[in-house]
């Protein structure tokens, strides 16, 4: 009797161990409590439906005045403004709402503005002994923010140096120097007058030659350069140089005239 009482109560503790767990996978594997993968919907693409407005500069003739406008229009208006500067038609693509582009279109009309033409005109003056032999004039049309360049003179070649040519033989090599008056002229407008940046030099050929070879002429350079305000119809000396070994004396003068 006890051994069956017991063959009863292993079978009855087995038959509740395999209920409970039958009761705990059915909890764990449960549609309320199963476990999916997370889907994530991909949100349509956002439309940008403000209006776009194509900006010419009428009046900028380099890209770099164009950049400048570019920069001052991205920093004057907010982030969410868009912009593009389009080099070959030298025109703004703005991006933006109304308010924002007629903002835009307000910076640009102040800053695209039509930059005034000046004739530079240089004098050098030359005298001997104190005396007054002969001066020569040079006009050159310059417009602000810009650079301009004048030469007037010839090109006198030089001989760098040689080398062995496989059928032909020697030969040599040239390089040419300019000779004569060279200008370098740059006008910046500012709100009290006009600066000027200048570089005026004369190269000659002097009559004694170098000590490498008959063919290796000496130069002889005067040289002037520096920044000066100009004041329209006014006459400034930029400098004045003593030609040495001579009794030479060279006067560099500019005037400078409104054109437009």
């Amino acid at each position: 009797m006890k051994f069956a009482s017991g063959i009863f109560g292993v079978t009855l503790a087995v038959a509740l161990s395999g209920q409970r767990a039958w009761a705990q996978a059915g909890e764990n594997t449960s549609p309320d409590k199963m476990v999916t993968p997370f889907k994530q919907d991909t949100p349509p693409a956002r439309v940008d439906t403000r209006p776009v407005k194509t900006f010419y500069l009428a009046n900028n003739s380099q890209q770099n005045d164009g950049n400048e406008v570019t920069v001052a229009v991205r920093d004057l208006l907010p982030p969410e403004v868009k912009l593009y500067y389009v080099t070959n038609q030298n025109a703004l693509v703005v991006r933006g709402t109304p308010d924002e582009l007629v903002l835009a279109q307000k910076i640009i009309n102040d800053l695209d503005r039509p930059k005034k033409t000046y004739r530079l005109t240089y004098t050098v003056i030359e005298s001997d002994g104190g005396k007054r032999v002969g001066s020569q004039r040079y006009d050159m049309v310059v417009a602000a923010g810009q650079r301009a360049t004048l030469k007037e003179g010839s090109k006198v070649p030089i001989v760098t140096g040689s080398f062995a040519a496989n059928s032909s033989g020697t030969q040599t090599q040239m390089t040419y120097l300019d000779v004569g008056m060279n200008f370098d002229a740059t006008l910046d407008e500012f709100a009290d007058g006009v600066r000027l940046r200048s570089k005026v030099e004369q190269l000659s050929i002097a009559e004694e030659k170098g000590g490498l070879g008959p063919q290796d002429p000496v130069i002889r350079q005067t040289s002037l350069e520096g920044t000066s305000f100009l004041t329209p119809g006014k006459p400034l000396v930029l400098g004045a140089v003593d030609i040495p070994g001579s009794t030479r004396h060279l006067d560099v003068e500019v005037v400078m005239e409104l054109v437009k």
